[in-house]
């Protein structure tokens, strides 16, 4: 080996400014430190150093790498500092955005199925046509296990006008003694009362509004389900003669005269398609509206488990003959719920990609540090710092600022929820800016219902893949060779 020129001391180790040197060593003879006899770059060291590193290394409260990883990380108005501020922002928003999203997705699905089930009945016994051995049926269904209550109904579209409004509603005879059983109808009852004797209806408050009525107000309906009667009548009348014919055409005026009603309540589910297009009559008359008879249109049936009444619906198809057949709450509004599932998903998928470019905007910070702390790097690999050591460094960077953005999106996120309506309201006040329509969504409110396991899956994803982001810079700055990264210092 040649000889030693002299010794020559750079900066120290400094646990409080961050800043790593090696003591006087001696340097060997040239410009650059020429390889020791024996030894690769890869395992030069100076034994002088290790102990010096080694008892710096223990007066430090904090492990090394997380020490160093906090001192990179703290603002001193440059560049970098800045990027990291822009990859918190982007975690927190993208964790914020993912709970508020999921959480009113969720809440959407339930309110929906809640209110399907308010204001229809769990399972719906019913027919192509019309179902005229209706009292037997019930009588077995009835005596079913698993089912709680039934009642008949009878449903179809009518005309209605009031004050020369017309519009095209369905209507829905009940009994209401027997319909309460197996739906809570009274409950939504917002003027009025809930009183289907005699010639009277109760509809919806949206409807209510449209046709300008109130409690007390006649009603006047008409109904399709007649038409096909009038067609029969009119062709009869052609082939008529005299008394015959002047017959003909009272029953004819019989089966044309509309049905009067008087409105004695206004129902409100906060559901709009149930608010706008029902009104309820008793079962008589939509007997008489459609020419039924005795005759219904079907049978709804409350069950003991909502959720488990495809298990009931097996046990009540061996009653029915066809064309009768049995629908669940679920088969008669799949589209709405499988929309509602389809959208969650898509919508959990596209936004998680705010923390995706979050993570690359911790990436480019890490490179971006690797890059400038290279002689650091070197000298604290020339001192004895291990690999792992290195790698620990900017590990804890991205994990730190994973942690911090996911804790912060977390509070942002449930914040946001809390005060949801509040905002929604402020916007469309403010800005007349409608986020949540209410004729398209069907709700008065934005629903929401956070489910604890599917944030802590956001908050642990976020957290993850920004630990992640981390592995590649900490890598390469693992790689760095000591002797190339202090050649010409």
């Amino acid at each position: 080996m040649s000889g030693v020129t002299g010794a020559k001391t750079d900066a120290h180790l400094d646990p409080a400014g961050g800043h790593l040197a090696r003591p006087a060593v001696g340097r060997l003879e040239g410009s650059r430190p020429k390889q020791a006899e024996g030894l690769s770059s890869k395992t030069w060291r100076f034994p002088l150093e290790k102990r010096h590193f080694r008892q710096t290394y223990a007066a430090l409260k904090l492990p090394f790498s997380l020490f160093l990883a906090l001192r990179y990380l703290k603002p001193k108005r440059t560049f970098i500092s800045i990027i990291t501020l822009v990859s918190v922002l982007g975690v927190t928003l993208g964790v914020t955005v993912l709970i508020l999203v999921i959480s009113v997705m969720t809440g959407f699905d339930r309110e929906l199925r809640q209110k399907v089930i308010d204001f229809d009945a769990h399972l719906l016994v019913t027919t192509e046509g019309v179902m005229t051995d209706w009292r037997d049926l019930t009588v077995k269904i009835r005596n079913t296990p698993g089912v709680v209550a039934t009642a008949p109904y009878i449903q179809g579209p009518v005309i209605v006008e009031f004050q020369n409004r017309r519009l095209a509603p369905m209507i829905r005879g009940i009994d209401p003694a027997e319909e309460e059983k197996v739906i809570p109808i009274r409950k939504f009852i917002k003027l009025g009362k809930l009183d289907l004797e005699g010639d009277s209806t109760v509809i919806g408050v949206d409807l209510a509004q449209k046709l300008g009525l109130t409690v007390g107000d006649k009603l006047t309906v008409y109904s399709p389900g007649n038409l096909g009667e009038i067609l029969d009548k009119l062709k009869a009348l052609d082939q008529k003669k005299g008394e015959e014919k002047e017959k003909a055409v009272d029953d004819l005026r019989e089966v044309v005269l509309p049905k009067e009603l008087t409105v004695t309540g206004i129902f409100e589910t906060g559901q709009y398609l149930h608010d706008s297009e029902f009104l309820l009559v008793p079962v008589f008359v939509g007997q008489e509206l459609y020419g039924l008879g005795d005759a219904l249109h079907g049978l709804t049936v409350k069950t003991t488990n909502p959720d488990d009444v495809a298990r009931t619906k097996q046990a009540i198809q061996k009653y029915l003959k066809p064309p009768e057949y049995a629908q669940t709450w679920i088969e008669m509004n799949r589209q709405y719920f499988d929309a509602v599932s389809l959208e969650r998903t898509v919508m959990t998928f596209l936004l998680f990609f705010i923390v995706i470019v979050a993570a690359f905007g911790i990436m480019n910070t890490l490179i971006t540090v690797t890059v400038q702390k290279r002689r650091e790097i070197g000298i604290m690999k020339a001192v004895g710092a291990s690999i792992g050591q290195i790698m620990g460094v900017f590990l804890f960077q991205g994990i730190v600022v994973g942690v911090f953005g996911t804790i912060t999106g977390l509070g942002l996120g449930m914040t946001l929820i809390r005060f949801r309506n509040e905002f929604s309201r402020w916007l469309a006040g403010t800005l007349h800016i409608e986020i949540f329509p209410r004729a398209v969504y069907q709700f008065s409110e934005i629903p929401a219902e956070v489910i604890p396991s599917d944030v802590v899956r956001i908050c642990i994803a976020a957290f993850i893949i920004c630990s992640l982001a981390a592995l590649i810079p900490a890598y390469f700055a693992a790689r760095v060779d000591p002797v190339k990264a202090l050649r010409y210092e």
